[in-house]
């Protein structure tokens, strides 16, 4: 499969071509398209930055009042059964569902600048690596936190959450932002490339088609002429 590139004015437009020279997707973008995806990937990955910064600043701080009670897990559940068992239904819904919340931002800025191939894969995988990376400093160099799988896990599903309820959606339209569908033009296109072939394969036989006379007058409103457009040469020499 082959691509092409065509410049027509201040459009770019590109048109995939298989094998046969059959046009298989066509699409359109404007500069002022192109300009706006660069304003809004830029935004993201400020906002990103920010959240890192508010990341750090939430799970970075040391505990010194927890140095003696923290201790790591590196059993799947062990801390989601603690919280069940130990903590008051408030009490556990607050820790779940900061650690969800915290990883959902990730859900939603992630899909916009990453590639769109295995989009949601590369999230949660993402997701994960950057929450197990600040759970490991927490435990090696923070006083009073520790390394917690189960908070890994949690992070992680709020970035899975949030990308399927938002930031799928979201990082969609800005991936076709100022992309403009031809698929009608490449209809009228392909219409009107039959009609060509049509007429090239008429005139080869010997037929010429008549020019259409615009006729005047009420009776030729919303009326439309049966007989064939086009009509046989004639062969007679004066």
């Amino acid at each position: 499969m082959a691509g092409e590139t065509e410049r027509n004015g201040g459009r770019a437009t590109g048109r995939a071509v298989d094998g046969s020279g059959n046009a298989i997707s066509t699409w359109s973008t404007s500069w002022g398209g192109a300009v706006l995806r660069v304003v809004i990937l830029a935004g993201a990955l400020l906002l990103l930055v920010g959240f890192a910064v508010v990341l750090a600043e939430l799970t970075l701080t040391p505990s010194p009042a927890s140095a003696g009670v923290a201790g790591a897990n590196l059993r799947p559940g062990h801390s989601l059964r603690q919280y069940a068992e130990d903590y008051t239904f408030l009490a556990a819904c607050k820790q779940v569902g900061g650690n969800v919340l915290m990883g959902a931002p990730f859900g939603l800025l992630l899909p916009v600048l990453v590639p769109r191939r295995f989009r949601m894969l590369r999230v949660v995988v993402l997701t994960a690596v950057m929450m197990t990376v600040v759970e490991l400093a927490q435990g090696a160099i923070v006083e009073g936190r520790a390394f917690d799988v189960d908070d890994v896990i949690m992070n992680t599903s709020g970035a899975f959450l949030a990308y399927l309820l938002l930031g799928r959606g979201l990082s969609h339209r800005f991936h076709t932002l100022g992309f403009r569908s031809l698929e009608a033009q490449a209809q009228r296109e392909r219409e009107r490339e039959r009609v060509r072939a049509a007429e090239r394969k008429a005139r080869r036989a010997g037929w010429s088609r008549i020019r259409p006379v615009a006729r005047r007058g009420p009776s030729a409103c919303g009326r439309r002429s049966s007989a064939s457009p086009w009509r046989r040469r004639s062969t007679r020499r004066p």
